[in-house]
C-alpha cells in the first residue's frame, strides 16, 4: 500500500471516528476535511457547515450511536468503507461509504448507501 493510500485511510477513519463516534464533527472537519466538501447523501446538505450541523444533531439525539468500520478499500484518491451502524434507539444499518480525498489527503467528497439490517436472511452469511 502506498503512503498516500495509508494517509487517506487515516484521515477518513479519523473523520468518521471523531464526527460519528466521538460527537465532535466540527473538530473532525478542521482536521480531516478540505476547503470544499461535496455531499451526495440526500439527507445532508452540501458543504462543511451542513455536515457539522447534521452530526451535531445526531450526537444530541443519539448520543450512544456507534459506527464500526468492518472493511476499508482504496482506489486512487477514493477510500471505501464497509460499516456497521448501531443505533440503540432505532434500527441498525449496514453501510458503504465512499470518500474522495484531495492531493493533501483531506476529504472533499462523500457518497453512501445504507441498508437496515434485517432480522432474518435467506442465507447464513450475514451482512458483514
Amino acid at each position: 500500500m502506498t503512503d498516500k493510500a495509508e494517509r487517506n485511510i487515516r484521515n477518513v477513519h479519523g473523520l468518521y471516528e471523531m464526527a460519528f463516534n466521538d460527537g465532535q464533527p466540527r473538530r473532525a472537519t478542521e482536521l480531516f476535511v478540505g476547503d470544499h466538501y461535496i455531499q451526495h447523501n440526500p439527507l445532508v446538505g452540501d458543504g462543511i457547515e451542513p455536515f457539522v450541523d447534521y452530526f451535531e444533531r445526531m450526537a444530541r439525539e443519539h448520543p450512544t450511536k456507534r459506527l464500526e468500520i468492518k472493511r476499508t478499500f482504496t482506489d486512487g484518491d477514493f477510500v471505501i468503507l464497509h460499516c456497521y451502524q448501531h443505533w440503540p434507539d432505532d434500527q441498525d444499518y449496514a453501510g458503504m461509504d465512499i470518500f474522495r480525498c484531495d492531493e493533501n489527503g483531506k476529504v472533499v467528497e462523500h457518497w453512501d448507501v445504507l441498508q437496515v439490517i434485517p432480522s432474518g436472511s435467506a442465507n447464513s452469511n450475514g451482512m458483514f
